[in-house]
């Protein structure tokens, strides 16, 4: 079978193709499928027009038009459809039901309605985006929030199959009136462990090798910037010694609120601030933690989220101290591979990981149980054969 997955943009800086439709893609060539990614190339202009093959798939990046958003999304939204038809796919899976690759499935489903004969869409959903979700946390216009929640929804229940990478999300589609058969819970999983050099990455950084280092890896929206001044500021009250690895950058400053917090307590020295690094070199940075902290509050923007970067760590073997909130408990077996917390107990978190930083052997334990764990439960070997089995049903057609 054919399939053509229509990306929600370029391969690059972003990295939720290379987290989730990229295995996805390759797992599913290895069970005998054909898989081609269609790329709106917004992010990295450069490959505007430009075919490559990334880890045996196939990415078509289409050719970039108007630079104002409101211009470019129906020559972009045509030009993927035109992309994805051109491979006479046997079905096409949407990731995210908005943006210009929303507008192109809109497009296909609308063909459909006309009497055209097209290949059946399916849907795969990561965030919630409309009311309470990712619309609250950009700058978007109100017309634009208003349209990227009418798709969600009109995208959602006109799909053949939708995909769902978390259990709130899982219950949000149910709720939109979308069957239990139409759905198929399909979290962010993980493949082999990358070999790692958390030594190497802990010299680069001019981090002593036998200093206890917390490790956080984040886009910093996930919690109150509060709490984490709070976590870093006890931790260095009580374990002087302690360093902090931050991987990552926020969204609008937040590091640098980090970097003003810790000099106003004391902890400047401590904090080793990596920002945003290519995905090569993630492993090696989070191989370099003894323990890492996972905030998570409780909304419904992480309720709804399934997030790769808890799988990451998880898989590098550091032991996480997280919120029990959403798929975090899916991820974490509590007290065995990891533990959980009370989202609205700082000082439980800041205690459990002061214990586990006090426990090399549990570390280790805890870290090799964490990677285990994420391997047998949530591999994308099995995903994809699950994906593989839910096209059958909803689309009518042969697998083989």
């Amino acid at each position: 079978m054919k399939i053509v997955f229509l990306a929600p943009f370029g391969i690059r800086p972003k990295g939720t193709l290379i987290a989730r439709m990229l295995p996805l893609a390759v797992e599913l060539q290895r069970v005998g499928h054909e898989v081609v990614i269609v790329a709106p190339p917004y992010t990295n202009p450069e490959d505007s027009g430009k075919s490559e093959v990334v880890r045996g798939v196939r990415l078509v990046n289409v050719l970039l038009g108007p630079k104002h958003k409101a211009l470019a999304a129906p020559f972009l939204a045509w030009r993927m459809l035109r992309a994805a038809l051109a491979e006479k796919p046997d079905l096409v899976h949407l990731f995210k039901p908005k943006g210009y690759g929303g507008i192109a499935g809109m497009l296909l489903i609308s063909l459909q309605r006309l009497g055209i004969r097209m290949p059946p869409l399916f849907l795969d959903t990561d965030d919630w985006e409309g009311e309470g979700g990712m619309n609250d946390l950009h700058d978007y216009s109100g017309v634009e929030k208003r349209f990227y929640r009418f798709q969600e929804q009109w995208i959602s229940k006109n799909a053949v199959g939708v995909t769902v990478a978390s259990r709130e999300l899982e219950r949000l589609v149910a709720g939109m009136g979308i069957p239990g058969e139409r759905t198929l819970y399909l979290p962010n999983c993980v493949a082999a462990a990358p070999a790692v050099d958390g030594a190497g990455a802990r010299a680069r950084l001019g981090i002593a090798s036998d200093a206890p280092v917390v490790l956080l890896y984040t886009r910093f929206f996930e919690f109150s910037q509060e709490k984490l001044h709070y976590l870093f500021g006890e931790l260095f009250r009580q374990m002087p010694q302690v360093r902090f690895l931050v991987v990552g950058k926020g969204r609008h400053g937040e590091e640098d609120l980090l970097v003003k917090a810790a000099r106003e307590s004391g902890f400047e020295a401590a904090l080793a601030m990596a920002g945003w690094v290519v995905p090569e070199s993630i492993p090696d940075l989070l191989a370099a933690g003894n323990v890492a902290i996972y905030p998570f509050a409780q909304t419904l923007v992480n309720r709804t989220k399934c997030p790769a970067k808890l799988t990451e760590i998880l898989l590098a073997g550091t032991p996480v101290v997280g919120d029990r909130v959403g798929q975090l408990a899916e991820y974490i077996d509590d007290g065995r591979s990891g533990i959980l917390c009370d989202p609205d107990d700082w000082r439980q978190m800041a205690d459990e990981t002061l214990a586990l930083l006090r426990s090399p052997e549990r570390q280790r334990q805890m870290g090799e149980k964490a990677r285990l764990y994420l391997q047998e439960n949530f591999n994308w070997k099995d995903a994809a054969l699950r994906l593989d089995a839910f096209y059958g049903r909803g689309a009518g057609v042969s697998t083989k």
